[in-house]
């Protein structure tokens, strides 16, 4: 990747300049990484599963009662 960089008046690198090919593979790494982390934190979660035909039940009953 080559990047270039951008000073201020001390010679500070104060931002970075990336090719929009490598900039657009890092945004879908991080939004990877972001689902990732998604999925570890929601497993690490004690869960209860409610089997689908009770869900489907629910969704009917509440239905009919609205």
């Amino acid at each position: 990747m080559k990047t270039q960089y951008i000073t201020n008046d001390q010679g500070k690198k104060v931002a970075v300049i990336v090719p929009v090919k490598d900039y657009e593979r890092i945004l879908e790494e991080l939004d990877e990484l972001e689902c990732i982390k998604a999925y570890d934190k929601a497993k690490a979660r004690k869960q209860e599963f409610i089997p689908v035909a009770n869900v489907f039940k629910s969704i009917e009953q509440k239905r009919k009662h609205a």
